[in-house]
């Protein structure tokens, strides 16, 4: 009886040890954590639902059901692109692009595009590589070189009116690089080197004119200052002058005629007060 009992005892405790098993199995499948800066895709026999899941442990049907996790944090993408400038010039140009998937868009854009591998090469480098193509053929190469910064801007507004449709938010936009052709460089350089010579050449025709302009204004000023003293020195004066440096001897020294030089100076006068 005990043997009896004891065989019966076996397949019973494998049974429970089982059944316990699978009840774990199921509890465990019951339960799904969306780890922070992502969020759930729930499928349900493959169809993606209409609800996202956010960060942290949530229940869900164990028979059929499937979560995706696909990250909201700001993501970058690099991407280099020959283009063509008005002037026929070719410039490579490399822009770098910050973006995230919208968190509540996140079902939308998986069932309509996939992972975020399948966004940048379906979605983002194809965007990026049209509006470049788009905005840099209005500008000539030298312009370009100057207004980057508009370029820059008008980039960023164009891949936002073209990502967002599809639930795809732009954070920032980067030119981190505009190489130019060999050719085109060594022409900057040329007439950065020409406007230097002229503006160098236009200083030195400013500053003759200002020193001949001072010039003649000194000699101005000196013919002005000649003729003023002509008209103030009378003959009256020019007397009064010689008084006041006479020392009140006569030269020693005989003129040519034999005569010395008179000063008119009236007893009257050097007697007046």
């Amino acid at each position: 009886m005990n043997q009896l009992t004891r065989r019966g005892a076996g397949p019973l405790l494998w049974g429970l040890g089982g059944g316990a098993v699978f009840l774990m199995l199921l509890l465990l499948n019951s339960t799904t954590t969306v780890p922070a800066g992502k969020r759930g895709v729930v499928m349900k026999f493959g169809k993606v639902q209409d609800y996202v899941l956010n960060e942290g442990l949530h229940l869900k049907n164990p028979i059929g059901t499937q979560v995706e996790i696909m990250s909201v944090r700001v993501q970058r993408t690099d991407i280099e692109v020959p283009v063509g400038t008005k002037d026929l010039q070719t410039i490579t140009t490399t822009l770098a692009l910050n973006w995230h998937i919208e968190p509540d868009q996140v079902n939308h854009i998986y069932q309509q595009i996939g992972e975020s591998e399948q966004i940048v090469e379906r979605i983002i480098n194809p965007a990026i590589s049209e509006v470049l193509k788009s905005a840099t053929p209005k500008k000539t190469a030298e312009e370009i070189l100057k207004q980057r910064s508009e370029l820059k801007n008008e980039i960023d507004r164009e891949l936002k009116l073209r990502l967002e449709k599809y639930g795809l938010r732009i954070d920032d936009v980067s030119l981190v690089n505009i190489a130019f052709s060999p050719e085109f460089a060594k022409s900057i350089e040329a007439k950065q080197i020409a406007e230097q010579e002229a503006k160098k050449a236009e200083y030195t025709a400013q500053k003759a004119i200002k020193e001949a302009e001072a010039e003649v204004n000194r000699a101005k000023g000196q013919a002005e200052a000649q003729r003023l003293q002509r008209e103030t020195l009378t003959p009256a004066l020019l007397q009064k002058q010689a008084i006041e440096k006479w020392d009140g001897h006569f030269p020693n020294v005989m003129t040519g005629e034999g005569s010395l030089p008179m000063i008119n100076v009236s007893p009257a006068r050097l007697a007046a007060p």
